[in-house]
C-alpha cells in the first residue's frame, strides 16, 4: 500500500517556510537551505523548487516569518501598557517596544540574525505562511495585525506627535535614529564584543540607551 506524503501540494510552501523557521531558530540564517526544509516536510528537494526558485528565495520568506515574531512581540508588550495618563502611556508603550525589540534579540538570536540577514524581504502583502500574518507589516486578509517592526515604531511615535509629547519639527527621521540606536544595541549584544554583557551591566546598556531616545524626543 502506497504511504501518503507528509504534506499535500497546496500547503508545501507553508511546510518549507515553517521548517525554516525551525531550522533559523537554533542555526540562523545558515541553516536554511533548500535541502534541509525539503528533508523535514517529507517531499524531494526538486519539489521544494516548484515554490522556491532557489535558496534565496527560501531565506527570503523566512525573514520575513523572523521580522514578523519581532513585530509581534512589540505589539504585545505594548498592547500590555495600562496607564491612566496618556502621555505617559504613550511613553510607556515606546519605551515597550524598544525592550520587546532588545528582547527578542536576546531569547531568540537565531530568528533576530535571520530577520536581519539582508535577503530581499518577500513582496509586501504576500501571505507569511507561518506567522498567520501578512510580510511587510500589511493586514492579512482574516483580519491579523500587521507586524512590521518599522511600521509600530513609526506609529508610536506619531502617538506622541498628536499627544503634544513630541514636537512635530522634530518628528521627521525620528524612527531612523530610534530604531539604529535600538537595533545597535541588540546587535552588538548578539553578535558584537557586548554579547558576554549579563546581570547588571546588561541592564544598564539597555537602560541607558533606550533612556537616551526617549531624552532626544
Amino acid at each position: 500500500m502506497a504511504t501518503s506524503r507528509p504534506y499535500h501540494h497546496g500547503n508545501l510552501r507553508e511546510a518549507l517556510v515553517a521548517g525554516g523557521v525551525d531550522l533559523a531558530r537554533t542555526g540562523g540564517p545558515a541553516a536554511v537551505v533548500l535541502r534541509a526544509v525539503s528533508r523535514r516536510a517529507g517531499v524531494s528537494h526538486n519539489a521544494a523548487y516548484r515554490h522556491f526558485a532557489g535558496r534565496e528565495a527560501l531565506l527570503a520568506a523566512v525573514a520575513a516569518s523572523c521580522m514578523n515574531r519581532l513585530g509581534r512581540l512589540m505589539l504585545a508588550r505594548s498592547a500590555a501598557v495600562d496607564l491612566p495618563d496618556e502621555v505617559a502611556a504613550a511613553r510607556a508603550r515606546l519605551d515597550a517596544i524598544g525592550r520587546a525589540y532588545i528582547d527578542f534579540a536576546l531569547t531568540e538570536p537565531g530568528w533576530f540574525r535571520t530577520a536581519f540577514c539582508g535577503t530581499t524581504a518577500a513582496p509586501r502583502g504576500e501571505p507569511d505562511p507561518a506567522s498567520g500574518l501578512a510580510s511587510g507589516g500589511e493586514p492579512d486578509p482574516e483580519g491579523s495585525c500587521g507586524a512590521d517592526p518599522y511600521a509600530i515604531l513609526s506609529t508610536h511615535l506619531d502617538d506622541l506627535v498628536r499627544l503634544g509629547a513630541f514636537p512635530t519639527d522634530r518628528r521627521p527621521g525620528a524612527e531612523y535614529a530610534a530604531w539604529s540606536a535600538v537595533h545597535g544595541l541588540s546587535d552588538l549584544l548578539v553578535e558584537g564584543p557586548l554579547r558576554g554583557l549579563s546581570g547588571a551591566e546588561l541592564r544598564t546598556a539597555v537602560e541607558a540607551v533606550l533612556s537616551t531616545v526617549a531624552r532626544g524626543l
